[in-house]
């Protein structure tokens, strides 16, 4: 018999009131037809949430603006493990270019992407959280380099978006993909697919929730467990290259991981090793 999937796992929401699943809070959340006018308030209730807030790294972060220099540090270890499995020293040579998904006001852009990418494009629905990244950006420092810049801004919700085709080494979708219900979770991962380069890849950050779902009314989004978003994965056709756990943040928030997915399988390693392979010491990470 098939195990029920972990979409079908139980949830809370920030009230504390208990779903049986998944399927019974989006039901409720967004009804149960595309059309359904509730999914439309369910995501205007979303970004509205956001206009509301201050275009500041502490704003963005939800008031725990902190926890930046560790999130940043954390992305940068994996990005470089990432980009040099996956392009090697040819990566230098190769013009990369990756989008900043619900850049808010272009802190990861800035601290991180800017200085890898030759170019980096920002999607925001928070006009104003693009307007401060755009202001941002443009600062004299930034310009100065040809090489590594922020080409467009794309004032769009994630839902909507469709990428150019072939356009993007790495499509980096962080604090934002809870905004989203399953089935358009998996719908823009289809089409964003379209949107990788040979070779490319994406990185989705994220808040985890220990088990189930944690639905938080206020904001309009969901945290899902790591199983959750597995199944997720599975639907949309991506496969799991690595993961890491984000260290280095408050006990208090939730914990947060970062996959790397491909449209490709992994290739499988071997396990028969030479006896001058098995005789050397292990690498303890």
């Amino acid at each position: 018999m098939a195990s029920p999937s972990a979409m079908e796992a139980a949830g809370t929401d920030s009230d504390g009131r208990e779903f049986k699943s998944s399927q019974e809070m989006w039901r409720e959340q967004v009804g149960d037809d595309v059309d359904d006018p509730k999914k439309t308030q369910w995501y205007r209730e979303g970004v509205a949430y956001w206009e509301g807030v201050e275009a500041s790294v502490d704003g963005v972060l939800g008031g725990f603006g902190q926890v930046n220099d560790a999130d940043i540090k954390g992305s940068e270890t994996f990005l470089n493990i990432l980009l040099h499995e996956r392009f090697g020293d040819a990566g230098r040579n190769q013009h990369l270019v990756a989008i900043d998904c619900g850049s808010g006001i272009g802190r990861i852009t800035k601290t991180l992407l800017i200085r890898y990418f030759n170019e980096v494009d920002l999607l925001e629905p928070a006009s104003h959280f693009l307007d401060a990244a755009r202001e941002s950006l443009s600062q004299e420092h930034f310009v100065a380099s040809d090489m590594h810049k922020a080409t467009n801004f794309y004032c769009i919700p994630l839902q909507e978006f469709t990428p150019d085709a072939g356009r993007y080494n790495v499509i980096w979708v962080q604090w934002c993909i809870g905004h989203l219900t399953d089935d358009d979770f998996i719908s823009f991962f289809k089409r964003a697919k379209v949107g990788l380069k040979r070779g490319g890849f994406f990185i989705l950050k994220e808040n985890i929730a220990r088990n189930g779902f944690v639905l938080d009314k206020e904001d309009r989004s969901i945290t899902r467990s790591d199983l959750y978003f597995k199944d997720l994965f599975r639907q949309c056709g991506l496969h799991l290259y690595k993961m890491k756990d984000q260290k280095g943040l408050p006990e208090e928030l939730f914990a947060v991981k970062m996959y790397a997915l491909t449209t490709e399988a992994p290739k499988k390693v071997h396990k028969t090793r030479s006896k001058v392979q098995a005789n050397r010491p292990a690498i303890i990470k």
